[in-house]
């Protein structure tokens, strides 16, 4: 039997997890002791990546390896060339010869994409360094921050400040840190890959890692493959090196830190999502100015694993999808009328499909919601009607979009058509749930009963509160349709229909559908004399800017 790919540190971390034998079984897919061909051209393609290894005294740092394109090059699947070194200062410089255990993580932030490389150096000579490959294997994107980069020409980096506790402006980065790297290790008797140094990744909403002090910090551990590599090290070797980046600023923040876990205590609890939580007392600090030659625009919001905790049919083309936080944690909060980038692993596709869907529930809810149409040749709406149940894991960014409610007193006018109610439904809710007292007029248009989702929820909604007045038209209503209660009116929603509803033009008037359709609403509303920046618009379909399809 193939011997297992865990050592006995991540073996012990997996059990008070209780995560089971699943790590196992998985990891004896995805981990192996070479590089597969897209590993390769991964690796050899970025400008810089996270490395992982012991000074003299034995103490784990992560730092930076940089370079121009084509810095690292692969010969063979079981060997990376790294042609850089260290930079003057680092707590790494001199520390890279040969028979080190080095661990690798290449990491391209604005793709999210990941893949770590454990092995030993070979040799280190003219600036170059041979590494070995022991173990590698992909990771999740979750809590990685899109950022894209660029070169930069290096101006003359600052003096390496050392010490062995945090400064003022050092607490600061780090409080506001939506990211760091980890450097932990374990090597025991004898040889096996699975021993060596490994570099990880952490993100978070800033402020996620808390400066309790200027020698103690402590940050979450959430839920992510049930490896435990990082932790399984420390469990083993407590010692572990942080690495805070300023991305824009190109400066290194390294730490020497000595770790302790909280598996299960209360504190957990008070930090969002976490499973358990790092304690971290600072034994050495190592801050080098603007010695990146990179640079990186500012972060935008860190993919979360959602699952999907209920799936129900709204009618003949329509469901809804209700996702938590995979990690049980709390989901970023969202305003009614945005919308929830996803990104669908579809098979037949080399690439994760990204769409953006509306949510369609109030924001005092703590889950997101979407309401999907089918569409004839909808690639990702196929798979989420067909494919996803109950139990699956997609990756989303946080929630976006500036169609969102006016902060002002104006009287409110929802105008839809089609999937294009789903915005609508989430305002309406909001409006319901806050007990804004402004005027509503919600004006949707169907084909009929069976095209014609969420109904209930609107009327329901509508009846919380005084001050919110509904009409429906069915351009082709059914005779089991009933007048007057399943809706109000026949044809379709346009100007005339409009007109004989709408009594005060400083309203704020907020339009979704089908691109023609806002556009002849859009352009009737200014014929009837309402300003243009009164008239809010969300487009669906395939020319759309973030819609249902």
């Amino acid at each position: 039997m193939t011997p297992s790919p865990f050592h006995t540190g991540e073996t012990y971390a997996q059990q008070q997890a209780g995560v089971g034998d699943d790590p196992e079984a998985s990891a004896r897919q995805s981990i192996r002791g070479y590089l597969p061909e897209q590993h390769r051209a991964f690796h050899t393609s970025l400008p810089f990546i996270i490395a992982a290894a012991r000074d003299d005294q034995g103490q784990p740092w992560a730092t930076i390896l940089a370079g121009p394109e084509g810095f690292v090059t692969s010969p063979d699947p079981r060997t990376l060339l790294i042609d850089t070194s260290v930079f003057s200062g680092d707590a790494l410089d001199g520390a890279l010869g040969a028979d080190v255990d080095l661990g690798l993580l290449g990491i391209e932030l604005a793709s999210r994409r990941r893949n770590r490389v454990n092995g030993r150096v070979k040799r280190h000579d003219s600036g170059a360094i041979t590494l070995a490959v022991d173990q590698t294997f992909g990771n999740c994107p979750q809590y990685i921050r899109q950022r894209e980069w660029r070169h930069v020409v290096q101006s003359s980096p600052g003096t390496p400040r050392r010490g062995c506790r945090l400064t003022a402006d050092q607490c600061r980065w780090i409080t506001s840190a939506d990211t760091f790297f980890i450097a932990s290790g374990y090597r025991g008797e004898g040889e096996s890959p699975m021993f060596g140094m490994d570099a990880s990744h952490r993100g978070g909403e800033p402020g996620f890692v808390q400066v309790e002090n200027n020698r103690h910090l402590v940050f979450p551990d959430y839920a992510g493959n049930h490896y435990f590599n990082t932790l399984g090290n420390l469990v083993l070797d407590p010692r572990a090196g942080l690495l805070f980046v300023d991305f824009e600023q190109g400066s290194l923040l390294q730490l020497a830190v000595r770790t302790t876990i909280d598996w299960h205590s209360s504190a957990v609890a008070a930090f969002p999502g976490a499973r358990r939580l790092i304690h971290c007392e600072i034994d050495a600090v190592v801050e080098l100015l603007m010695v990146l030659p990179l640079r990186w625009e500012a972060g935008g919001s860190p993919v979360r694993a959602l699952r999907l905790v209920s799936k129900t049919t709204e009618s003949d083309d329509v469901t809804s999808f209700v996702f938590a936080a995979r990690d049980g944690g709390q989901l970023p909060p969202f305003q009614a009328g945005q919308h929830l980038p996803l990104e669908l692993k579809v098979p037949g596709q080399t690439q994760s499909v990204r769409r953006t869907y509306s949510l369609s529930n109030g924001p005092s809810k703590e889950r997101y919601r979407i309401s999907v149409k089918r569409g004839p040749d909808g690639l990702a709406s196929s798979h989420l009607h067909d494919n996803v149940d109950v139990g699956a894991i997609i990756n989303a960014n946080a929630p976006a979009g500036d169609f969102v409610l006016a902060g002002n007193h104006a009287p409110i006018v929802l105008i839809s058509a089609g999937i294009g109610v789903t915005p609508m439904i989430s305002m309406l809710e909001s409006l319901a749930e806050t007990g804004d007292d402004r005027p509503v007029l919600f004006i949707h248009g169907a084909r009929d009963g069976r095209h014609h989702p969420l109904a209930q929820e609107v009327r329901d909604a509508a009846a919380r509160r005084t001050g919110i007045q509904t009409h429906v038209a069915y351009s082709r209503p059914r005779p089991e349709d009933r007048l007057g209660l399943d809706y109000d009116s026949a044809g379709r929603v346009d100007g005339p229909l409009i007109a004989s509803l709408i009594v005060d033009n400083e309203a704020e008037y907020y339009v979704c559908g089908p691109v023609r359709f806002m556009a002849d609403i859009q352009n009737g509303l200014e014929t009837s004399g309402v300003a243009a920046d009164r008239v809010h618009t969300e487009s669906f379909g395939p020319a759309s800017r973030a819609g249902n399809r």
